[in-house]
């Protein structure tokens, strides 16, 4: 596996930037900030198109986040902390505990918590697997976590595209890592400008409606 990954990651084109976010959506841990930021970098070089990059990594992210969906879903609770406390669990670097803190994330938020956990470090892979068990209803599922992997992917790809003309590629995962301490609160302020839209958008339509009549 980890040569195939390797592989991918030297031949970021979208097919590969789709399966290694599908990877890092499951719960095989494997971080974003490698694959979106490279490939947008790449973007900014000509060589591929940065909209397509983040619209394919988003794709990769909802396949992934639906395999965990479906697992959760189907197996339930008490396969899924059997599973995090095996060997292979605990190689894929998952335990008890960040299950658990997964959970406690998805109770405490609800559903909104599939969109707004996609940009919390330690719980974005997880979210998925609380969602399956709760029973969430799948369209939502699938719409929340294409609203949060495209954020969180977008804010990536900015900042992989932003590097190009500053660092030189060999350079760009240190680059990229020295922005994580801000990449939450950048998808968390972009999540409150979305939601502020609804709001308004929601508000001028009621008001339209009541005009109406």
């Amino acid at each position: 596996m980890e040569s195939v990954i390797q592989w991918c990651l030297d031949n970021l084109n979208y097919w590969t930037i789709t399966f290694l976010m599908a990877i890092e959506s499951s719960f095989i841990p494997f971080p974003s900030e490698v694959v979106v930021p490279p490939a947008a970098y790449k973007a900014a070089a000509g060589e591929l198109n940065v909209i397509f990059v983040v619209l394919f990594a988003t794709i990769g992210a909802i396949i992934g986040a639906t395999i965990n969906y479906v697992i959760s879903y189907t197996l339930g609770r008490t396969f899924v902390y059997w599973f995090v406390n095996t060997k292979f669990g605990h190689l894929c670097m998952l335990s008890q505990e960040k299950m658990e803190r997964a959970e406690a994330y998805f109770r405490e938020h609800g559903i909104s918590s599939t969109l707004v956990g996609r940009l919390v470090p330690a719980v974005r892979q997880l979210i998925s697997i609380p969602a399956g068990l709760s029973k969430m209803k799948f369209h939502i599922f699938i719409l929340f976590t294409f609203i949060g992997a495209g954020v969180w992917n977008t804010i990536l790809a900015c900042i992989g595209y932003g590097l190009h003309s500053v660092v030189p590629m060999d350079q760009l995962t240190a680059a990229v890592s020295e922005y994580k301490p801000y990449l939450t609160i950048g998808g968390i302020i972009l999540f409150l400008i979305f939601v502020g839209f609804l709001v308004v958008s929601g508000l001028k339509k009621n008001k339209s409606d009541l005009k109406e009549k």
